[in-house]
């Protein structure tokens, strides 16, 4: 167990001037970030590598986090970009015998700030309450007056989808039964979405977020697949521009950020919500048959459900807990999408079947073609 040093080195300071104090671990780096929270009990080396937390500080609600350590085969991207992980109690002796590095040195390789012994209870309460926002972690010894005039210079980068996309174009494919070629369209794609769709006999040609439709097309696709990803999903105009191209076309699935950006190509708008979805043990309600899913989520943004009207789309899944579009569809065109992560696999298979779903869609438009 890691020992507390005698004096606070590390201060939280949030736009709205809370302070909050605690010790370092990870990397030492001065960053400003959006503080949001994520409810689940396990999977911190998942969160670590989920694109989607770009530009985020990540505050654990769950007190003790590094006792299992990082096991290799367990990353959801090579490179880890999120900004900061704040915990209550840091463990730096994993107990696992699959770990192969702490959480704290991984931190420090990929220049990630992490934060613990504050009062996660209370900033998280206060996250909840007042909503997600911009925080300094910096030096013990700053004051609030310089923090606070950092913030307030600091520009939010809009950029976050382009960074963190592959730079060129690379295939992932079964050793047998290679069925159909799924052209995945990577905003910050997390690799067990690639190897659910291997995994089901998908040869998955994964492309940067502003490929062109033509280039698309040239990969003679079955179906298209649009992934997760960090931001705001306005942000990110070429991809939805090309995703309305595609609609009608092909069979076409998103999740996530892949969700709001089908939502937009057909014509609906996207709100940032309060402090968005963070967590392990969200139930969704399946409209179609009426089943509830216990879903893995990460997302500040949503779709307006008054907005879906006269898109074509219907609404197929609701956030019990806040009524919130959780999933769209529509048969004409052979599209649907989710905001939840069916390959996280928190059910562990309540939502496994739309893998299923989309291979599917892919068969019947392989035998109608």
């Amino acid at each position: 167990m890691i020992m507390m040093i005698k004096n606070p080195d590390k201060k939280i300071i949030l736009e709205d001037g809370q302070e909050y104090a605690g010790f370092s671990f990870g990397s030492g780096s001065e960053k400003i970030l959006e503080f949001v929270f994520n409810t689940s009990m396990v999977g911190y080396q998942e969160i670590l590598s989920d694109p989607s937390y770009t530009d985020q500080a990540v505050v654990m609600t769950y007190p003790l986090i590094g006792n299992y350590g990082m096991a290799e085969d367990d990353y959801e991207s090579l490179t880890p970009t999120i900004g900061a992980l704040i915990v209550r109690e840091y463990n730096d002796e994993p107990s696992n015998f699959r770990s192969a590095d702490t959480l704290g040195d991984v931190m420090k390789k990929y220049d990630i700030t992490g934060v613990y012994g504050i009062d996660t209870r209370k900033l998280n309460r206060s996250i909840r309450d007042h909503g997600s926002r911009l925080g300094i972690i910096t030096d013990i010894s700053t004051s609030k007056e310089e923090g606070l005039r950092k913030i307030a210079e600091y520009i939010v980068p809009k950029d976050a989808v382009s960074r963190v996309s592959c730079k060129k174009t690379y295939v992932a494919a079964p050793l047998f039964d290679e069925r159909f070629n799924v052209v995945a369209i990577d905003c910050g794609m997390k690799q067990n979405i690639v190897r659910s769709l291997v995994n089901r006999g998908c040869r998955v040609t994964v492309v940067p977020f502003d490929t062109s439709y033509d280039y698309i097309m040239a990969q003679n696709p079955d179906g298209i697949f649009i992934s997760n990803g960090p931001g705001d999903p306005e942000s990110v105009p070429e991809t939805i521009s090309v995703i309305r191209k595609l609609i009608g076309k092909l069979p076409v699935f998103g999740i996530c950020l892949g969700h709001q950006i089908i939502s937009l190509a057909c014509g609906a708008k996207t709100y940032k919500l309060k402090f968005g979805h963070r967590g392990g043990n969200h139930p969704v309600k399946n409209l179609e048959t009426g089943k509830v899913e216990i879903t893995s989520q990460n997302h500040s943004y949503a779709v307006d459900i008054d907005s879906i009207k006269d898109t074509g789309l219907t609404v197929t899944h609701v956030n019990l807990l806040d009524g919130t579009v959780e999933g769209v569809k529509s048969d004409k065109d052979n599209v649907f999408s989710v905001q939840y992560h069916p390959e996280s696999a928190p059910g562990p298979q309540d939502s496994a079947y739309l893998f299923d779903k989309f291979i599917g869609l892919m068969e019947r438009n392989k035998k109608n073609a």
